[in-house]
């Protein structure tokens, strides 16, 4: 990203309510990767915040390299949106989690190449939704602020609201391949498993039945034998399931060693008679193929017979049956092609025609199980598809959208380059607005590693517990743009001060390796907070943060590298989570992500934010309004003990169900063991939710102390 020309001025950034208290503010910058957003990156003279005795906080130390939170998306595309993935297969949007390899593209010399990439988060949210159309037939529905890869750079879907910003007109063309309008609506019908087998089977397998003299007396027996041997696994497994769901068992075994030229290979195989009479069945050639017979005909013999060597892709036999099957199968699906001259051993090959979006096209249609023959990872993103942008449709609707976070900030998307998504963010501490200027503020600290390695020098310092995430969450997604985490956690380490995280966001897979080797030498504790399990409603309260489901990886995959993860199931949220029914399906996810600590507790209301939350809640539930304020009465912040009371009864029981061990935010006591710390941080700090003025419900609190650099501001905030 380039930032030239991008600052602002620091006497205008100045001119911004609070912004003089920031006297250490080097630039602010607004870049079109956060749309929306200003970064005021600053110099800070402190990195370690001391919380003040007289604080009700239950740790003593914090590092909040962030002022604001970015965990909301801005960026993105319908939820069916098709991802290409590494492995050469694809995926809808919203079935990608942090974790997956997708296809990526980066600059390589004169040419940008398809690359492979790590997916790091998925966000959803809801937008405005526009359909843009390409001349091949591919169709594209995102929000306006998403951005697609042309020949002349990024664009975004339409013009901004006010200033300027390069966005898509008709005649742009679009980098990649597209879709040809293909859409996959792929099910693995029993024609479509049948059509594979045969495929398969007929090109690759090995069927035998001989009738033998018995050795003692008159008469015949019949032997029979199958085999079906393959070097790459996920075909035989495919067969062996699609037999298997045919009423066919075989067993397995390896059927030839490796060697320094040959890969292991393995079969399927089965003597028993009546499963080989049920194969030959299974493999008859149908009177009329099946649409879906014929995709999956296409599947089984490219496993079998296929190849895609420099683009080319080839289905080679030798038996003229197999070919004119093949042949007719791909005329049945639109697929152009040509047969070339027959070899002096008789072999001939079906030479698919049309390059890269035809054989993207054949892969989607047929869903191949050997996807690596179909790699583009390597090639230069150059195509002669007809990608010119004919049409940019407002639906006049808003809708649910995803949008994914990679390594390479980009990714594929039904066959073209597109931008990863980043976001939003800041806070009321600095005299701005809790709605609109927390969503556009963000305060960033671009020092803060090298002054907390000086601070954790000192002599003076007791190497007393860190706690990270009490104000802002130190992985929200302009995290991934600034990588500040990393310095704090290498600097925490070389010190060996033990230390905990606090997080909503899956960025934090990113420096998984990191905290595994901090955890060598100082003690790491690591917890998710995950308020809402309900998909629906996590999207009107969190908006723009990552899912439950997402977060629940991220939590699997800290407890894989060997954390005791603490999940926050707060706060609970009276009416809307607290039945038992939503605890028990909250707390049997949490337990099946690998988690071994629960913290429940109730919602706060803090002033400030409390009437953006009664606001929301009379717009999208107003019969609970009245008891809400029987519950919250005036500047009441907290629910009633009663309450409390109440829900801890109904909390423990399930949390014994679950083999869990919990407890309530205010059971936590000030000191103890690091191991606990990152629990009893968020006694004093569960997000308080408000409605945005766009009437969105976000997350935000009221700081409590004045002035700036008060570690009782930072410390008294939780603003994620």
């Amino acid at each position: 990203m380039r930032w030239q020309g991008q600052e602002l001025g620091v006497a205008d950034a100045a001119a911004l309510p609070g912004m003089e208290q920031l006297n250490g503010l080097v630039r602010s910058v607004t870049t079109p990767e956060f749309a929306g957003v200003t970064f005021h990156e600053v110099l800070c003279k402190s990195a370690l915040n001391h919380v003040p005795s007289a604080s009700a906080m239950p740790f003593d130390w914090t590092v909040n390299p962030y002022r604001g939170c970015s965990h909301a998306c801005v960026y993105c595309v319908h939820p069916d949106t098709r991802v290409l993935m590494a492995d050469g297969r694809s995926k809808r949007i919203a079935d990608v989690r942090a974790g997956d390899e997708v296809v990526g593209t980066r600059r390589d010399g004169s040419y940008r190449r398809y690359v492979r990439a790590t997916v790091s988060a998925q966000w959803s949210t809801r937008k405005r939704a526009y359909r843009v159309t390409l001349a091949d037939g591919t169709e594209l529905i995102a929000s306006a602020d998403h951005r697609f890869l042309t020949e002349r750079g990024w664009k975004y879907v339409r013009p901004a609201e006010s200033g300027q910003r390069p966005y898509l007109t008709t005649n742009n063309k679009l980098l990649g391949f597209g879709t040809g309008g293909f859409a996959s609506t792929l099910v693995e019908s029993d024609d479509y498993r049948r059509g594979y087998l045969v495929g398969m089977i007929r090109g690759d397998a090995s069927m035998l039945r001989r009738e033998y003299p018995r050795s003692k007396g008159d008469g015949t027996y019949v032997a029979y034998r199958f085999r079906l041997a393959l070097a790459d696994s996920g075909a035989l497994e495919r067969s062996q399931d699609f037999l298997e769901r045919f009423g066919v068992s075989t067993n397995r075994r390896r059927f030839t060693a490796a060697t320094d030229r040959r890969r292991e290979m393995n079969a399927i195989f089965t003597s028993r008679g009546a499963d080989c009479e049920s194969i030959t069945a299974l493999v008859e050639w149908p009177s009329l193929p099946s649409s879906e017979w014929s995709r999956g005909f296409l599947a089984g013999i490219f496993d079998a017979e296929g190849s895609c060597s420099r683009g080319i892709l080839r289905i080679t036999y030798g038996d003229e049956t197999m070919l004119a099957t093949t042949a007719a199968a791909l005329t049945a699906h639109g697929f152009r092609y040509v047969r070339e001259p027959a070899r002096p051993n008789g072999v001939s090959s079906i030479r698919l025609l049309g390059g890269l979006p035809a054989r993207r096209r054949f892969s989607d249609l047929t869903q191949p199980a050997i996807s690596r023959k179909l790699s583009l990872i390597g090639d230069a993103v150059k195509s002669d598809a007809p990608l010119r942008v004919i049409s940019i449709e407002d639906l006049g609707e808003t809708i649910d959208m995803v949008d994914i976070t990679t390594s390479t900030g980009d990714f594929i998307a039904n066959g073209v380059v597109s931008h990863n998504c980043f976001a939003r963010g800041t806070h009321e501490y600095l005299e701005l607005d809790a709605g609109r200027d927390f969503d556009t503020q963000v305060v960033v600290k671009v020092n803060v590693a090298e002054v907390l390695g000086k601070e954790l020098r000192r002599g003076s310092w007791q190497h007393e517990p860190v706690m990270l995430g009490t104000n802002t969450d130190p992985y929200q997604r302009a995290e991934g743009r600034y990588k500040l985490m990393p310095g704090i956690v290498s600097a925490l380490t070389e010190s060996g001060t033990p230390f905990s995280i606090l997080t909503k966001g899956t960025l934090l897979r990113r420096d998984l390796p990191l905290l595994t080797a901090a955890a060598q030498d100082v003690h790491v504790s690591i917890a998710m907070s995950i308020a809402v399990f309900d998909d629906e409603l996590q999207h009107l309260i969190e908006p723009g943060t990552p899912n439950a489901t997402a977060r629940l990886e991220t939590v699997r995959a800290a407890t894989e590298a060997g954390f005791r993860v603490t999940v926050f199931l707060m706060p609970i949220i009276p009416h809307l989570t607290d039945s038992i029914a939503a605890i028990d399906h909250a707390l049997t996810r949490i337990r099946a992500a690998g988690a071994v600590r629960v913290v429940y507790g109730a919602l706060h209301l803090r002033p400030g934010a409390k009437q953006w939350f009664l606001q929301w809640l009379a717009e999208r539930h107003p019969e609970l309004v009245s008891s809400y304020r029987g519950l919250y009465p005036g500047a009441t912040a907290t629910a009633p003990k009663a309450y409390r009371s109440w829900l801890a009864k109904r909390v423990r029981p399930l949390l014994r169900v679950h083999g869990l061990d919990g407890r309530a935010e205010d059971e936590n006591v000030r000191g103890g063991p690091v191991a606990g710390l990152a629990a009893r941080a968020d006694a004093r700090a569960a997000p308080s939710i408000i409605v945005t003025s766009r009437g969105r419900a976000a997350t935000a609190s009221r700081a409590t102390a004045r002035g700036a650099g008060s570690a009782a501001a930072e410390a008294s905030t939780r603003l994620f």
